[in-house]
Parts: C-alpha cells; sequence; structure tokens
C-alpha cells in the first residue's frame, strides 16, 4: 500500500450525499477496512444519513455530521456550524482523509482546512493527479469508480462488488406493530418515488405494472416517505386493484426488512434500487436520468434495469415485471423472516 497501515490510525471518508450513493461505497469501505484493520475509521456524512451508516459498525467507527459547505445542494449552508465543524474535525488530527464525494472541484479545496497528514481521493483532470489522487473515472459504474479509487491508493484486499445493508432485529419488529408483516414471497413492493420529480416515471405506468403484480396473485406494496404519501395515493388510485400504502408509516430499515422479504421490487433508479441490490431481491428499474451504466444494479440476472430515456415503451417494462413475477427469484438468496439474520 501507498500509505503503510502502521503509518494510518485515524481515517477520515468524505460523502456527504444519500442513501444510493453511500451503499455504493460500501464495497470501497470493505475493501478500507480490511487494509487498516486497526485504524479508527470516521465517516462525514449528512445528517440524516447516520442512521444508515450506523449499520456498518465493522467497517465505520464513528459518524461525523457535515454541515454543508458552498456549492453542495445537499445542505444548506451554515457558516457558524462550519467553523465549528472545521474545529471538530481538526482536533480528531487525520492521518487521512479520503475524499469520495465526487471530482473535487469543489470539496479539494474545503478538505484542505480539515489539516490532514494525507489527503486521497478525486481530482479533476490527468495533470491533477497525484500519488493519492485519482482522475475522476467517467463513464463507469458507482461501484467500480471507488473501487478503483481503493486499487490507486496500493490497496488489493480482494472484496468483491457485492452492496450490503445489515437489518436490524427492530426493522422486523416495526413492521409488526405497522401490520406489515407479510407472508414471504407473497408481495411486490412498488417505490414510485424519488429525491427529483423528474426522475420519477409516469404514475401511470407504476399503476399498470402494479396491476400485473396483483393479477398475478401478488399483494402489491407501495412504499416511500412521508412526503411521497401523496404520490402514492395518486397511484393506487389509477390501480384496478387496491394497493397497501406503507409510504411514510416506516422507516428506512423497516422498508429495507420488506424489500428483503418481497417478490420483487418495482422502482425509480433510486436508492431502494440499491437496497434490493443489496439483499438481493429481484427488481425491475427505470432509469430517468440516462445514466443506468452508472447507478443500475450489477446483477443483471435478478435486476433488470430499462433506460427510459433511450428506449421508453412500457411493454419492455411489462414484459420484465411479468417475468419477475413469474420467477423464482429471490427464494434461492436465503433472505426470509424465519431465517434471517438480524443484527441486535
Amino acid at each position: 500500500m501507498k500509505l503503510p497501515a502502521t503509518e494510518i490510525r485515524k481515517i477520515a471518508i468524505f460523502r456527504a450525499l444519500q442513501l444510493g450513493d453511500l451503499l455504493c461505497s460500501i464495497p470501497a469501505i470493505r475493501m478500507l477496512r480490511k487494509a487498516y484493520p486497526k485504524s479508527i475509521i470516521s465517516f462525514i456524512g449528512l445528517p440524516a444519513m447516520e442512521g444508515l451508516i450506523s449499520r456498518f459498525p465493522g467497517y465505520i467507527d464513528e459518524f461525523i455530521a457535515f454541515p454543508g459547505y458552498p456549492g453542495l445542494p445537499e445542505q444548506s449552508y451554515d457558516p457558524g456550524k462550519f467553523k465549528q465543524f472545521i474545529n471538530v474535525v481538526r482536533s480528531k488530527a487525520f492521518d487521512l482523509v479520503l475524499q469520495m464525494q465526487g471530482n473535487g472541484s469543489i470539496v479539494n479545496e474545503m478538505i484542505g482546512f480539515f489539516g490532514a497528514k494525507h489527503v486521497a481521493g478525486f481530482c479533476m483532470t490527468k495533470e491533477k493527479q497525484t500519488n493519492l489522487l485519482l482522475r475522476y473515472p467517467q463513464h463507469v459504474h458507482e461501484i467500480n469508480r471507488h473501487l478503483a479509487l481503493m486499487e490507486h491508493l496500493g490497496i488489493t484486499t480482494e472484496s468483491g462488488t457485492d452492496l450490503e445493508f445489515p437489518l436490524f432485529e427492530s426493522d422486523q419488529h416495526e413492521l409488526k406493530t405497522r401490520g406489515l408483516a407479510l407472508k414471504a414471497n407473497s408481495y411486490v413492493c412498488l417505490h414510485p418515488g424519488s429525491r427529483g420529480s423528474w426522475r420519477q416515471w409516469p404514475p401511470l405506468y407504476f399503476a399498470m405494472a402494479a396491476d400485473i403484480c396483483a393479477e398475478a396473485g401478488y399483494e402489491v406494496i407501495i412504499t416511500g416517505t412521508k412526503e411521497e404519501i401523496e404520490l402514492a395515493s395518486k397511484v393506487a388510485g389509477l390501480m384496478r386493484y387496491e394497493p397497501i400504502i406503507a409510504s411514510g408509516r416506516t422507516s428506512l430499515g423497516a422498508v429495507a426488512a420488506l424489500i428483503a422479504n418481497a417478490k420483487g421490487l418495482i422502482s425509480n433508479c433510486t436508492g431502494v434500487s440499491h437496497v434490493a441490490a443489496a439483499l438481493r431481491t429481484p427488481s425491475v428499474v427505470i432509469s430517468m436520468d440516462g445514466e443506468p451504466l452508472r447507478w443500475g444494479p450489477l446483477n443483471k440476472t435478478l435486476h433488470r434495469t430499462i433506460d427510459w430515456t433511450t428506449a421508453p415503451g412500457y411493454n419492455q417494462v411489462s414484459a420484465a415485471v411479468n417475468s419477475m413475477c413469474g420467477s423464482v427469484g429471490n427464494e434461492q438468496s436465503g433472505y426470509r423472516f424465519d431465517n434471517l439474520k438480524f443484527i441486535r
């Protein structure tokens, strides 16, 4: 490795992004932990992601909330809170900070304020590439982009590209309290929402796809956040069958537990599609952002990603949904409530 484990005692990962972004970086973080087993690894991310990061205690030791920075749209910027944040980060005296946010056009200068001995990560151009900075790889899957960074740092411990989403016993308990602990493999999850409306497949199409599942004998459960209840109701109103609306009723962990035990998932190319990939639940993913090669699940056997921007056509989606409903699916994956290993 370019930075020997004996010299790197404290590591910070900077990735202040959302659910899918974080899950796609886990294979690289897994490699990092294997390379630095005795180091303290801190994760600097959006406050809302602390619960997700807490699911990976084997890889990450500490979470530090990021207060935002000019030019980063995910979090509003508060100068006072940012000053406090920098003081906290500098007090940690990190030996290494990994910039896993993006091409570095905005955050590389900011990370210079952290006072770390070494900064590694991505940069914009080949001219700026160094022993520890890698020119941001274009036109590759997000998982492989971060694995390439590990390889650039000489971290060659093989960990694979598999995603992870550890489940807690409390996730299963929450489903029971919400009346959503349905029989395994008896339902399909429908997730019509996403953080940007421009990334959402039309509600009518979601309703038509849901009716295919209902006609095949599966219960349809519409998932989403409380902000997406109206969207869920709209989809339900367009269906010929009556679904169960779980939007706004469950935490992320409970949604993941639902997906883990479902026959399949139909969604936009958004965070839950990566949850399904992590849990090996079959899915049909509609990509509305034109980047299926970057974000679509890598396992093409279990998951079908359809690029709606280049080949819009409901028939191909309906064919994929029919195939998913008639397939063996994730019965072979081992994710079932009766034998699923939940974390206490």
